[in-house]
């Protein structure tokens, strides 16, 4: 594992751009023969935090959420696209939006629809068509308009890994981004299960989801960075609070987490790929353990926190969450569908509810806007779907 240390180079490259930053900032992201069971939902059989000093009891305004909701498409932000995976909202409104496969990172202006190459990430290796490597995930910088800075994760020859770059529009477009400060390698690579979603939590800590590349043990291994929920610093050291202080691991026993949420009380929720039977939705607790391989979704089984939903993962198959209306939004890729989960503090409300059942095909990222809508993201071109007329696209939900 690589963690990063500050070099002088660096330092004044940052101080440049941000000169530059300040003049810009005046101008304007097979059936079998018995019935499968239905998505199942029940009580967290513990509490969580985003961070150590959020509350995870439900609070005197927080209320649940209605049995049933909303969910309509009221716009396409933009068409076209080649594997979308990580989607970022810039503070002006435009979109960051990372290609798994080419390793490009676009913007797109959602009033225009106008979508162009700010830069691509070197060293990504994505490996064969269909696999689950490449560029992931994207994040940015709580202190973008001081920092613009826009964070990685990615798959290279060796490993996957988190680098920060930073965004100066004043470049030509395509040279917009510097080079990459990577702030975290060693994590664990394969042609599956590379996990890849990052972003910041409330307490302005950098969390990164992470698979076990196919290598179940790595799970249990508090040692390795597979199969975990990772928290640090913006610098990529392990954040105050963590469970142990020299390391970046927050939670463990994940199989391949690719969705990250934080409620209105500052809870953090995940969407983990399950094997062969259950998909879920997990509330994480800091040191907990989550079971794979031990167990697989709700087992009642002691050391190991039962997730809060499970799905089937034919109906499933998750990718990214967000949060809105009080609910987790969960993108399904196999499930064709995404998935409003109700939530009544630390449980679910209710049974999971779905939208657009193979209506758009594979979904792959939900992020909640600025606006409180939700951008859904399409994934028919990631060599496993079936691409239609203008995929891969965004779409704009509101939701209720």
């Amino acid at each position: 594992m690589h963690r990063r240390t500050t070099t002088a180079t660096t330092m004044t490259a940052v101080t440049s751009v941000l000169a530059a930053a300040a003049l810009l900032a005046g101008c304007s992201t097979p059936d079998g023969a018995v019935p499968k069971p239905p998505a199942t939902s029940r009580p967290a059989s513990s509490t969580a935090a985003a961070a150590p000093t959020a509350s995870a009891e439900p609070t005197d305004s927080e209320s649940a959420a209605p049995a049933t909701g909303t969910a309509t498409v009221t716009g396409t932000v933009a068409t076209g696209l080649a594997t979308p995976w990580g989607v970022a909202e810039l503070p002006d409104g435009a979109l960051l939006v990372a290609s798994r496969d080419t390793g490009k990172i676009l913007r797109t202006d959602p009033a225009t629809g106008k979508t162009t190459e700010i830069g691509s990430v070197p060293g990504v290796d994505g490996g064969t068509p269909g696999s689950e490597g490449g560029l992931l995930g994207l994040a940015i910088s709580p202190s973008f308009g001081a920092d613009r800075l826009v964070y990685a994760y990615f798959t290279t020859a060796d490993d996957n890994r988190i680098a920060r770059m930073i965004y100066n529009p004043a470049k030509p477009v395509g040279e917009q981004l510097g080079a990459p400060d990577t702030i975290l390698s060693g994590i664990p690579s394969g042609t599956n299960h590379n996990g890849g979603r990052i972003a910041f939590g409330p307490d302005k800590m950098l969390y990164a989801g992470t698979g076990e590349s196919g290598n179940k043990p790595l799970a249990q291994d508090k040692k390795s960075l597979g199969g975990k929920i990772l928290r640090m610093t913006p610098d990529g050291d392990p954040a105050h609070g963590n469970p142990e202080a020299d390391s970046v691991v927050y939670s463990y026993g994940h199989r391949n987490v690719q969705g990250l949420a934080w409620d209105a009380q500052g809870r953090l929720w995940a969407a983990e790929f399950g094997q062969n039977t259950w998909d879920e939705l997990n509330l994480i607790e800091p040191g907990k353990n989550y079971g794979w391989p031990v167990v697989e979704g709700q087992a009642h089984r002691a050391g190991y926190v039962d997730p809060v939903a499970q799905w089937h993962t034919d109906d499933a198959s998750p990718s990214g969450i967000a949060y809105a209306a009080g609910c987790i939004w969960m993108a399904s890729l196999k499930g064709e569908r995404l998935w409003r989960i109700p939530l009544d503090g630390t449980k679910a409300a209710a049974a999971p509810q779905a939208f657009f059942t193979g209506t758009y095909g594979r979904l792959r990222t939900v992020e909640t806007a600025e606006d409180g809508t939700l951008l859904l993201t399409t994934s028919n071109t990631d060599g496993r779907g079936t691409p239609k007329p203008g995929d891969d696209r965004i779409l704009r939900l509101k939701v209720g």
